[in-house]
């Protein structure tokens, strides 16, 4: 895409896409609007496997809704567009990997962007915060979302002082799964992104409609539908070429050939 707030570049079975609304790399509703129709078509593109997402510049990942664009008549309860805001964390059936690259400050919406992939990647200079609780504000996916990845009494410092975690400390709590040095960021993030989209599709949406199923469910319940082929990705992959190639694979010795079917 050319003159957009978001950049996208097929790379093989990878889709790059990068957010540029100089200067912050903020969100209206507009750009959520445009992001939600990026990744639905990511979503529902069989040659795709992998998105890379990051912010453009090396200043900003992205800080979340664009107080100015509110202030000019963007209401925050406006529509967002397919996925919600960002057009990822409402995003049904997303089964395809999703890798966070954070070039630099990441916070408030942006910090529920991140947390919506399933890697994050940072840049040794980056920061995190959930400043909302200074405007008076809820921030709400990241509420739902961070007490169950960190550590509950951090994620609660985060959103009730709305403090800020360099990236060391971001590391240290699992906020982030690497942390890189910036001219290097996204060479590592290709890098993982090349890897998993050479791995087998299949495989990965299954994992991850069991771990969303396994969010609001027993772990007895969710081994249940396992085993009973009640989920349908596990259904499609136990009925697969890439089931029987996977076995094929390593009887003779070889590497896969993964076709995604």
């Amino acid at each position: 895409m050319t003159d957009s707030p978001i950049r996208t570049e097929r790379r093989g079975h990878v889709l790059e896409v990068t957010l540029d609304r100089p200067k912050a790399n903020a969100i209206d509703l507009a750009t959520s609007r445009l992001m939600g129709q990026v990744f639905a078509d990511f979503r529902d593109d069989p040659d795709l496997r992998v998105a890379l997402v990051t912010g453009a510049g090396q200043k900003f990942f992205c800080p979340g809704w664009d107080l100015k664009a509110a202030a000019e008549g963007d209401a925050v309860d406006g529509d967002y567009g397919v996925g919600g805001f960002g057009g990822l964390q409402e995003l049904r059936d997303l089964n395809k990997p999703v890798i966070m690259a954070v070039n630099g400050i990441c916070c408030g919406g942006g910090l529920e962007l991140a947390l919506s992939g399933d890697i994050i990647l940072a840049a040794d200079h980056a920061t995190f915060a959930l400043p909302e609780i200074r405007s008076g504000t809820v921030a709400d996916a990241a509420s739902v979302k961070l007490p169950k990845r960190i550590p509950y009494h951090i994620a609660m410092e985060m959103l009730l002082t709305g403090r800020w975690l360099d990236v060391a400390e971001a590391a240290r709590w699992g906020v982030v799964n690497h942390v890189y040095p910036a001219e290097h960021l996204m060479a590592k993030a290709r890098e993982m992104a090349d890897l998993l989209a050479s791995g087998p599709p299949l495989v990965y949406a299954a994992i991850k409609e069991i771990v969303r199923a396994a969010e609001d469910s027993s772990f007895q319940n969710t081994m249940n539908r396992i085993t009973k082929r009640q989920f349908a990705t596990v259904e499609r992959l136990y009925s697969s070429e890439d089931q029987l190639e996977g076995a094929r694979a390593f009887a003779e010795k070889r590497d896969p050939v993964w076709k995604g079917r």
